[in-house]
């Protein structure tokens, strides 16, 4: 396989690493994953980290040499955080996606392997910021030919980003995956939710009711537990309709970035179906696409464009 690699993807987020072996003409050979995160390691650990994910898939230690020519790797995510690995620079909306420009090279021991660090984006006012989401954002432009649209990123922090011509104009982020995991399994609710079983009529309430009052969605999580103990509410509604609450003031808040057009969805199967259904409850339609092929399309365009510089 070391024959045929011509350079690796790296998707490097705060809980998992992930490596791809890419050919000449842009094929995936390979692929490997870690739970060495950002958030698990210090700034000299990450080239040990790397190398020992990706060891197999590099000529022997005794063939490099200064001379030889390096193995391009291009990483995203929160590899380039300011706690990561060196801090990468964020691109200030409206911008495209991608910049190789603002892409910046980090020093290794390691002589076979030349890494190169994409940048995040940001945003003044309101202030937020990405790192990873705009490189599937990037992917998804090449892969759709879309140059207008409304992108939802579910998540820990789901994103919602608009695009017009190619550039990002403007997102939000909203802590709406955190939220819930806080919710469900540290605060009083979780007596309340404690259920793996799934109630979507349950969630869709939920959804409505945070669409029409977001103001009263603290007041209803805490309503949940009240049902519990007054009506005995079965544990997997109340779990369901506490990610609708959620999700749906999350929604809400989102309304004025998609008001009407149709959402690209970019994120793990399940967790994307539960915006589809909330969105159609809404009659807004939208497509779920692969945020692993949206990244490695990303980093592709990146390394094309970079090579071609």
């Amino acid at each position: 396989m070391i024959d045929k690699l011509s350079w690796i993807a790296i998707d490097w987020g705060s809980t998992h690493l992930r490596a791809y072996a890419m050919t000449q003409d842009n094929q995936l050979l390979n692929e490997k994953t870690s739970s060495q995160g950002m958030g698990s390691l210090t700034p000299t650990a990450f080239e040990p980290a790397l190398l020992s994910l990706i060891a197999d898939w590099l000529p022997p230690v005794s063939a490099g040499s200064h001379t030889d020519q390096p193995v391009s790797v291009i990483a995203c995510g929160m590899v380039g955080a300011r706690q990561g690995w060196q801090e990468a620079p964020y691109q200030q909306v409206p911008c495209q996606p991608i910049s190789t420009s603002d892409m910046i090279s980090v020093s290794t021991q390691d002589h076979r392997i030349d890494v190169k660090i994409l940048a995040g984006v940001c945003q003044s006012e309101p202030a937020d910021i990405m790192r990873g989401e705009e490189t599937q954002i990037a992917g998804l432009i090449a892969e759709t030919q879309l140059t207008t649209g409304t992108v939802c990123l579910p998540g820990t922090h789901s994103k919602w980003v608009t695009f017009n011509d190619g550039e990002i104009e403007h997102f939000a982020t909203y802590m709406t995956g955190e939220v819930f995991s806080l919710l469900s399994q540290q605060s009083m609710l979780r007596h309340t939710v404690s259920s793996d079983d799934w109630d979507e009529a349950a969630f869709i309430e939920g959804v409505t009711h945070s669409i029409e009052k977001p103001e009263d969605l603290l007041s209803n999580c805490f309503r949940l537990r009240a049902r519990d103990l007054l009506q005995d509410l079965a544990a997997a509604s109340a779990r369901s309709h506490l990610s609708g609450l959620i999700i749906g003031a999350e929604l809400a808040g989102a309304q004025a970035l998609f008001s009407g057009r149709p959402i690209a969805l970019i994120g793990e199967p399940v967790l994307s179906d539960l915006y589809a259904q909330a969105l159609h409850s809404l009659d807004i339609s939208s497509h779920i696409f692969d945020p692993k092929q949206l990244t490695l399309q990303g980093l592709t365009q990146a390394y094309q464009t970079l090579v071609s510089i």
